[in-house]
């Protein structure tokens, strides 16, 4: 499922009465209140659902695989996401 068929399935969802660009909102508000959550190292947890969650990423030595030559790589933040039990249970 992508962007326009998930907005298409909460529009559904949401009735009859409810606009295509009414229903990319809400989708688009419930994206950036996950994204400002998670951009000050907090976490987002919606129950039955799952967990964002920032991870961090210690600076390591790495190879590049062309050359073989060894290379430092940075320090990086990356995002996690846990299954909560709802989803679990509802792709099992």
């Amino acid at each position: 499922m992508n962007k326009a068929e998930l907005v298409a399935e909460v529009q559904n969802s949401l009735g009859a009465d409810t606009s295509k660009a009414a229903a990319e909102r809400a989708v688009e508000s419930v994206l950036e209140a996950v994204k400002k959550g998670i951009q000050n190292d907090q976490s987002v947890q919606i129950i039955g659902f799952g967990t964002f969650s920032v991870s961090h990423r210690a600076a390591r030595q790495g190879i590049n695989p062309q050359t073989g030559a060894k290379i430092q790589i940075a320090a990086s933040k990356a995002v996690k996401f846990k299954a909560g039990a709802g989803l679990k249970a509802a792709v099992n």
